[in-house]
């Protein structure tokens, strides 16, 4: 136990380390590191191996080697996030329930972006809803739909929590939600609904519209009341 507190406290100051200092930048040799920080040189390995897996250390070898402040991308952080929910196993209801919560205030965020090359894009996009007669093409527009969405909002850890809910969700065996095939109609009207709130600048009612199309069709489904007529963000 004493070990392993040791390197849980040797990451933390590492960590601040090598946030402290700019992306590439030297943080010292394994021997440095280890008279710096006062432990041995199989911890500082420990700890090393923990910061690489979070991309946040670069171990180089050879002339000018030692340890190399990184900084994780966005791939990195989603392969980090889906595998922690591979060893925590969340249900499909689950992710299902969290990747409309997502949606939801998503497009709420999205009713405050006033730049008028993505709102103009998202208004082409509404004027292709009587086109979707099928469930491939239900699907095809809330891929567009959510992608527009992300760049209106620009909230990078946002998009990240929902990219991985969903990925996690569409990656695993779960019944269908047939919301296209029942009544298309009414899944037209409510994206169309959604996209109107959102170009009015409007955010309550935006909430409000993707509550009654969205959110409330995933709460009767998980409710085992069946899917109604809306659609999943």
């Amino acid at each position: 136990m004493k070990k392993a507190n040791l390197i849980v406290r040797t990451t933390a100051v590492l960590r601040e380390r090598i946030f402290a200092v700019a992306e590439g930048e030297r943080i010292g040799s394994l021997h440095e590191l280890a008279r710096s920080l006062e432990v041995g040189i199989v911890t500082l390995q420990q700890v090393a191996r923990v910061l690489e897996h979070e991309g946040l250390l670069e171990v180089r070898r050879g002339p000018g080697g030692g340890y190399y402040g990184a900084r994780p991308d966005a791939a990195s952080l989603e392969r980090g996030l889906h595998a922690y929910m591979r060893m925590n196993p969340a249900s499909y209801e689950e992710a299902l329930d969290v990747t409309s919560l997502l949606f939801n205030e998503l497009a709420t965020a999205a009713a405050r972006c006033t730049e008028p090359r993505l709102r103009a894009q998202l208004s082409v996009l509404a004027e292709r809803l009587p086109e979707c007669s099928t469930m491939s093409d239900c699907g095809r527009f809330e891929v567009e739909f959510q992608e527009l969405l992300f760049r209106m909002v620009r909230r990078p850890l946002f998009e990240m929590l929902t990219r991985v809910t969903l990925q996690y969700s569409t990656g695993h065996a779960a019944p269908q939600i047939s919301v296209f095939d029942e009544d298309g109609p009414s899944w037209r009207d409510g994206r169309k609904r959604i996209i109107a709130a959102i170009l009015a600048n409007d955010a309550e009612l935006t909430r409000f519209e993707a509550n009654r199309q969205n959110r409330a069709v995933i709460i009767a489904y998980l409710n085992g009341r069946g899917s109604g007529a809306g659609g999943i963000g």
